[in-house]
């Protein structure tokens, strides 16, 4: 069984793990933050008041992006980054280096 869940998300750690993918801030309007990326085809809104955000929030951005939740604390954790070929977005484990 995972401890991994996707409860208690501040607004901060959502908008770090959206940056770290590479998506784009777009606006601000209404109580919503909107963030967008190359390969989508909709914005990925969320509400700006509600903190922590609620789980089915964040699986909906989860789900938009393509995602999974193992994939969202990966990233988080230095684990895996996104990288860019072209108009793709390819997620990789990341390559430490030796000194």
């Amino acid at each position: 069984m995972s401890t991994r869940h996707l409860r208690n998300v501040s607004i901060s750690k959502l908008e770090s793990f959206l940056e770290l993918c590479l998506c784009k801030y777009i606006k601000n309007k209404k109580g919503h933050i909107q963030y967008t990326r190359a390969d989508l085809t909709r914005p990925l809104p969320f509400q700006n008041h509600i903190d922590p955000v609620p789980e089915f929030i964040v699986k909906n951005l989860l789900r938009g992006l393509g995602y999974s939740k193992n994939d969202f604390h990966d990233i988080l954790e230095h684990k895996k980054e996104v990288i860019r070929k072209g108009n793709k977005f390819i997620l990789q484990d990341v390559v430490k280096k030796k000194k």
